[in-house]
Parts: structure tokens; C-alpha cells; sequence
């Protein structure tokens, strides 16, 4: 019997770092782009990466919960206790959760707002949102107020790394670092 992983697959920690980076980045230029006093062409090109940013973030965490079906992650330490192993499923399945909400909020209220996703508009990609200001509000209202738990989630997913990796050194960053290699 072959011996029990304990780490994530190369390819699942890719898709990690991957998207780890890109919402990093996403959120403080989804921040910074309706600031007021920024030029035009400042605030166009922010727009363009976070609108873009979001279509390629849905992919990847698309691909990453097809992929985590299965590849199914390896179990925690058994020093783990299960509150602690409660409270991390929770927080992964809470991640997912918001950043597919993220991506249909941002997508539904550009599309029902008449505004272009350039990636998908020269991909030939059709709206799946009718044009709405009403809807567009909604989303945007939405997508405003969900960045907030986001946030917070992720906070506390790297709250939690950063107690393993630094304070318990018991292995569980190890699972998924690095993101590339042995």
C-alpha cells in the first residue's frame, strides 16, 4: 500500500500561489481604481486588470476545485486538533466559495452595466447578464461588500499559516510550500 501523501500535489500548489498572488493583487487595485483624483488612463488600465484579473482568477480557482476533487488534499498532523481541522475546512471552503462570488458579482455587474470585459469580448465570449442598472447596482453592491469577507478570510488563512510555519513548525506549511519543485 503506497504511503500517505504529505503534501499537496506540484499542481495544486501552483494553482495556489498562482491565485494567492493574483488576489493580492486584485484587491488593492480594485481598491485604488475608484479613487477619487486619479487620471483617466490611471483608472482605465486599473479597471481593465481587475476586470481581467477576475476572469482569469475564476478559471484557475475553478480548475483548482476540479483538481482538489480529485486530488483530495493530505490530512492534517495528527497534532492538529479537530477544532482547528474544523475551522480550516471551513475557512478553504469559505475561500472558494467568495472567490467564485467575487468573480460572478464583478462579472454581472460590468456586463449588466454595459461595460466591456475585454478578455471575453475578443474571445467572442456572449453576455450571460441582461443589461440592467438595477442589476448592475445590485452586483456592484455585492461585489463592494464581499471583498470584506474575503478579506477577513483571507487573513485568517495566512493568520494560520504563519502560526504553523513560524510558531508550531509542525509541517502543515510545508504541505504547500514550495509552490513549484520538491
Amino acid at each position: 500500500m503506497p504511503a500517505t501523501p504529505t503534501r499537496y500535489t506540484a499542481t495544486a500548489r501552483l494553482l495556489h500561489w498562482i491565485v494567492a498572488l493574483m488576489v493580492l493583487a486584485t484587491i488593492p487595485i480594485g481598491t485604488v481604481m475608484i479613487q477619487e483624483g486619479l487620471t483617466r488612463s490611471t483608472q482605465d488600465t486599473l479597471f481593465i486588470l481587475h476586470k481581467n484579473g477576475g476572469v482569469i482568477i475564476l478559471l484557475l480557482v475553478l480548475a483548482r476545485i476540479a483538481w482538489r476533487a480529485a486530488h483530495p488534499p493530505p490530512p492534517l498532523p495528527a497534532s492538529v486538533p479537530a477544532w482547528q481541522q474544523a475551522i480550516s475546512r471551513l475557512v478553504h471552503v469559505g475561500l472558494y466559495a467568495m472567490l467564485v462570488f467575487m468573480a460572478v458579482t464583478g462579472y454581472t455587474r460590468v456586463a449588466a452595466g454595459g461595460f466591456p470585459i475585454e478578455m471575453l469580448d475578443a474571445l467572442g465570449v456572449p453576455r450571460l447578464a441582461p443589461r440592467s442598472d438595477s442589476l448592475a447596482e445590485t452586483a456592484k453592491a455585492l461585489h463592494h461588500n464581499g471583498r470584506l469577507v474575503l478579506v477577513a478570510l483571507v487573513l485568517m488563512h495566512v493568520g494560520a499559516a504563519l502560526y504553523h510555519a513560524i510558531l508550531l513548525r509542525d509541517g502543515v506549511f510545508s504541505r504547500m510550500w514550495p509552490p513549484v519543485g520538491r
